[in-house]
């Protein structure tokens, strides 16, 4: 089977590996599309510190299961899934509270195992999630970026009244804006970005108010409104500080980062508004959440979606992800 691997940092390989065997409990995945992440931009450069080297990449990944290991229904062949890429241990403190997505032994697919961007992959069988005919194949690998938001969303809990503020209109920015608006009813939804592309996809994504802050700081703009709930899917480390200092009293602040930069800020500037800071890694078994949501339409997944590659042009599909923001959104690949 073709699948793409990273030999090493910076050294990217469409490469024949054998076909996999399900072991016990696994289910084996005939992947039909896989979705780039900047996750998987970092393992290429050597940034992401969890990844160990050689690798197959890819956790946003879609298929039909064509082989089963022992303990695995066999009625299963032939379902259609979508693969949370969390593998967890269920028993340490954070699985036993329903926080998998920090394992004491956390496994990713993509990241500490090989992940989707093959012709075939493996998976515990209860990460992969049968999918409805609603769902397009074209569409599917999508269900995982939206658990992202789905989420931070669970810890923010948004009111139609809030008043949120979303910084970036990257991938992860647009499903935030998607979930706030169609799950959540959120009236007022504002972006902030630095590139009028990405500000159109975000107001094609359902904001109701764009600000630009390349050359005018936010705080110039807001004109004194103070939003309620501030979600950082832009992910930089003084974004935290000019938060607080813009939040509400009694607001509550979302971080999707993971920059090892310190970050500065003073606990007045939380404490005096009695600011809620919640932080938010992969996701907690969201899957059947926007599952849901994707079925009764609730998101469109189909507004993020800029480009389609055959797995053999994966560098060329990183690379526009990685150095084309402007005209670059979801790209996803397609196996067949």
């Amino acid at each position: 089977m073709k699948s793409v691997v990273i030999e090493q940092p910076g050294e990217l390989v469409v490469a024949e590996r054998p076909l996999p065997q399900p072991a016990a409990g696994e289910v084996r995945v005939k992947v039909a599309y896989a979705s780039i992440c900047g996750s998987d931009v970092h393992i290429w450069h050597g940034h992401n510190p969890f990844a160990k080297y050689p690798r197959v990449i890819g956790h946003e990944f879609f298929g039909v299961i064509d082989a089963v290991g022992d303990g695995v229904d066999p009625a299963r062949l032939g379902d259609r899934v979508a693969v949370d890429p969390v593998v967890s241990c269920g028993s340490c403190y954070p699985c036993s509270v329903g926080r998998p997505n920090v394992c004491t032994t956390l496994q990713v697919i993509g990241v500490h195992r090989d992940g989707g961007f093959s012709e075939f992959a493996l998976a515990p069988a209860k990460n992969a999630f049968s999918l409805p005919d609603s769902i397009p194949d074209r569409l599917a690998s999508l269900v995982e970026p939206f658990t992202i938001a789905a989420n931070i969303t669970a810890f923010l809990k948004p009111q139609p009244d809030d008043v949120a503020l979303i910084y970036g209109a990257g991938p992860m920015g647009l499903t935030a804006i998607q979930v706030l608006k169609g799950v959540y009813k959120v009236k007022k939804v504002m972006v902030v970005d630095r590139l009028p592309e990405r500000l159109a996809l975000a107001e094609q994504s359902g904001a109701d108010q764009l600000f630009d802050n390349s050359e005018i700081p936010l705080a110039a703009q807001l004109e004194g409104v103070q939003p309620t709930l501030i979600i950082d899917a832009a992910c930089h480390p003084t974004i935290l500080a000019e938060a607080a200092a813009l939040a509400s009293p009694a607001a509550r602040i979302g971080l999707l980062g993971f920059s090892g930069e310190p970050c500065s800020i003073t606990q007045q500037s939380l404490t005096s508004k009695e600011l809620s800071l919640f932080t938010s890694r992969l996701n907690s078994n969201r899957f059947p959440q926007v599952i849901e949501w994707m079925e009764k339409g609730l998101i469109q997944p189909e507004k993020l979606v800029t480009h389609y590659f055959p797995l053999q042009e994966i560098e060329r599909a990183m690379t526009l992800f990685e150095k084309d923001p402007r005209t670059c959104c979801k790209v996803i690949l397609q196996m067949g």
